[in-house]
């Protein structure tokens, strides 16, 4: 794998991915951004670039990934809009392909099956209820999956129950069947994403974490 040197990241401007881009800041990297609405960006660092656009169009993520080695999304859907995870995750990864980038972290729920999982009965009812309330969107993420699992690069689905957004940190389960704890704060998530892009334990599968 290449050296990374600078990230690209979707979501930087979400709640979780402030985090995520500190936490990226304090490990040395520099951060390529895309964001749709780049003056609501208030993080000051000579090590960010800001690209302006939106993840579901093909330019804009070409543009991004653009003389990065690694791509991390922490991006969500947005209430009453086109959904966003596959379409981003296909403009991703025929960028990937393009630029000659290998390693790809995303930030996904509960919900999303995989053949490898053994869920619990409160996990299986929350992946229901998801399913049941929110079936475009699930629909939409659960697709994500089948494209990374039909691609053939190195990505990692990073599984969460409940976040936290705050600072604090526990120690934290890792598991690649079941989610064994109910919460995790946003900078343990930020802190395991960016161990995971470098050490890569996790290549094409989707651990589920949760503070212990």
């Amino acid at each position: 794998m290449k050296n990374i040197l600078k990230v690209a990241v979707l979501g930087g401007g979400g709640r979780t991915g402030k985090y995520l881009v500190n936490q990226l800041l304090e490990n040395g990297f520099s951060v390529k951004l895309l964001l749709r609405n780049p003056d609501d960006f208030t993080v000051q660092n000579s090590k960010i670039e800001i690209i302006k656009g939106d993840a579901i169009d093909e330019e804009s993520i070409n543009v991004l990934l653009q003389d990065c080695q690694a791509v991390l999304s922490t991006i969500g859907q947005r209430p009453g809009e086109p959904m966003v995870a596959s379409q981003a995750t296909k403009n991703i990864l025929k960028a990937m392909d393009k630029n000659d980038i290998q390693r790809y972290i995303l930030l996904a729920g509960l919900n999303i099956d995989t053949p490898f999982d053994k869920k619990s009965p409160k996990i299986i009812m929350a992946t229901d209820w998801m399913k049941t309330n929110f079936p475009e969107i699930q629909k939409d993420r659960q697709l994500t999956y089948d494209l990374l699992v039909e691609s053939k690069i190195d990505w990692t689905q990073v599984r969460v129950p409940l976040i936290i957004f705050s600072d604090e940190t526990a120690p934290i389960s890792v598991n690649l069947e079941d989610c064994l704890g109910e919460k995790i704060s946003a900078f343990d998530i930020s802190k395991f994403i960016v161990k995971e892009m470098v050490e890569s334990h996790y290549i094409r599968q989707s651990p589920f974490i949760s503070a212990i």
